[in-house]
């Protein structure tokens, strides 16, 4: 089983790497390592000193985290998409709340029935809620915000803005807003640091304070790493670099997809580093495919373009033998080893400079997001037309059986959904994969279905799966679809709302706010070239995705 930092590729991408002085040049924040902007560049390296910086904060934190849990609220809701809330999920669901502190709850969707989950769990009058956006403007941010406002302000407590903490950018409108409005509190953050890069800033340490995470150890581990990744370190001995080099290097020689195994108690840090993966190195047709939460299978199921990346606990060997067997296929296996839970502030650190080295192996920008706007600029569009007809329009509905409708962008020759479903599936050939997109309720027993329909099509397909919930994977792997590499085969989940919840002074629900992001997407992607269908599942979606996985397995067995 040979080193993966050995193999020919990863040497290459190293002595490449050392070559363009990386690791004395990047701490001079020399824009000109990469394409792009060399201005816009260097004004997006502010997390090379965020522990440092942040380590100036920490008392304060804690003496705020301590006077809310004087205050004696229950709940802290998060209002946050993508690099504003990612971060607060890994400390969430890996420390949770220390004794005494209030329960942390993320609503990163405008699904409703996400919205109504939240509701039924928290006494609002008791609630603080964390208004997270860099920009001060995200759509589904300040939607959420305006509904909470105005239940908060239904109450009519006397100062209804001490409810209400602020995580941006200066001189952004939510800046503004939460000065006019009372909030209680304006955390400002460098605006050199970009929201995937802002683990170690307010944006994850403020909600992590709030539920007693041990600040300044977190930003001690993160200062050692920078420390170990600093100017004075040879680039083959430079953690970062090192792992920068090897998901670069491998992905010139074709394996991009970088799967992603973890202990149990880490689990949480995937979507974290599927996000900086996918948004810094997915663009010019080029990237990495990051695989997160797919179930370990036998070597046989899996092609030349893996390279598998572990993320473990110290003494934890659940994993050991399946990586092993891996790594005797010939797949690349890089272990990564944290001594405790602490170490996150190490491996977020690490993680973002690899993220950066990468993308001077493969000649991308990995601190903008060119791709992402289009989207965006559908949806809003969308909205509009419906504020004056009331209705979206549709993809063609080519054909439906038993409440699952196919839709696709043109002319459906298929003679039923399995059909049709099937012929867009095997479409994939040798080195793509596949991206089930579910707007739909994110809840347990959703998601259980969905990795079980990902590893039947994954085992039967041979091809890398990823599953993600919709609007939140718009934020996190939404440019790498669009402007990485064009080999993924998307499909589209979506189903009935069984209510909508009204998006005060916007003129419409939630719902309808998810459908023109779905919509939105659907159209992005069909523009960019990309094969994709929808399948939209009438009726309670838990039924719907039976039968689908049904649908499936009936598939996978007849193929």
């Amino acid at each position: 089983m040979a080193d993966p930092f050995t193999l020919p590729p990863v040497r290459e991408a190293l002595d490449a790497l050392d070559g363009q002085d990386f690791h004395g040049r990047i701490w001079i924040k020399d824009g000109t390592l990469w394409p792009g902007d060399v201005t816009d560049i260097r004004n997006r390296l502010g997390w090379l000193t965020a522990p440092s910086i942040m380590g100036m904060h920490a008392e304060d934190l804690k003496t705020f985290a301590d006077e809310i849990r004087r205050v004696q609220f229950t709940h802290i809701v998060l209002l946050g998409m993508g690099g504003s809330s990612l971060s607060s999920e890994v400390f969430n669901l890996t420390f949770g709340p220390k004794m005494g502190f209030p329960d942390l709850l993320m609503l990163d969707s405008t699904d409703p029935g996400a919205l109504k989950r939240v509701l039924d769990r928290i006494n609002v009058s008791r609630s603080l809620f964390v208004v997270s956006t860099k920009s001060g403007t995200t759509t589904e941010t300040m939607s959420l915000y305006a509904f909470f406002r105005g239940l908060v302000e239904a109450g009519k407590p006397p100062k209804p803005g001490m409810q209400f903490v602020a995580v941006t950018d200066a001189g952004t409108p939510l800046e503004k807003l939460a000065a006019e409005t009372g909030f209680r509190r304006t955390f400002l953050n460098p605006a050199t640091i970009g929201g995937r890069y802002s683990a170690l800033t307010f944006f994850g340490l403020v909600p992590a304070a709030l539920i007693g995470v041990d600040i300044k150890s977190l930003l001690e581990r993160a200062q050692g790493m920078l420390e170990a990744c600093g100017t004075d370190v040879a680039t083959a001995d430079n953690p970062g670099a090192r792992l920068g080099a090897a998901l670069g290097g491998l992905a010139r020689s074709g394996r991009d997809k970088v799967t992603l195994v973890f202990s149990e108690k880490l689990r949480a840090l995937g979507p974290w580093i599927e996000q900086l993966l996918a948004e810094s190195l997915g663009k010019d047709g080029k990237g990495v495919v990051p695989v997160d939460g797919e179930p370990l299978g036998p070597a046989e199921v899996y092609a030349a373009d893996r390279v598998f990346v572990a993320v473990l606990l110290e003494g934890d060997t659940t994993h050991d033998a399946a990586l092993d067997r891996l790594g005797e296929a010939g797949h690349p296996v890089i272990r990564l080893t944290l001594k405790d839970a602490l170490d996150l502030g190490a491996e977020f650190f690490r993680w973002e400079v690899a993220a950066a080295a990468a993308g001077a192996v493969l000649e991308v920008n990995p601190f903008d997001e060119p791709d992402v706007a289009s989207a965006k600029e559908k949806t809003a569009a969308l909205l509009a037309a419906w504020r004056k007809s009331r209705k979206l329009p549709e993809w063609r509905a080519g054909w439906e059986e038993d409440g699952i409708v196919l839709m696709t962008a043109g002319e459906t020759p298929a003679s039923s959904v399995a059909d049709g479903l099937w012929a867009h599936l095997t479409q994939a050939r040798p080195g793509d994969y596949l991206a089930v997109q579910a707007y739909l309720t994110p809840q347990p027993e959703t998601w259980t279905r969905l990795q079980e329909i990902r590893a039947l099509l994954r085992d039967r397909l041979r091809i890398a799966t990823t599953v993600a919930y919709g609007p939140r994977y718009l934020h996190s792997t939404g440019q790498l679809h669009k402007g990485g590499p064009a080999t993924g085969v998307f499909l589209q989940l979506t189903g009935d709302d069984a209510e909508d919840l009204a998006i005060p002074g916007a003129g419409y629900g939630f719902s309808t706010l998810k459908a023109a992001q779905a919509l939105g997407d659907l159209q992005a992607l069909a523009e960019a070239r990309r094969r994709i269908v929808r399948l939209h599942l009438r009726g309670k979606p838990a039924a719907g995705l039976d039968k689908l996985a049904q649908l499936v397995r009936g598939l996978v067995k007849k193929a």
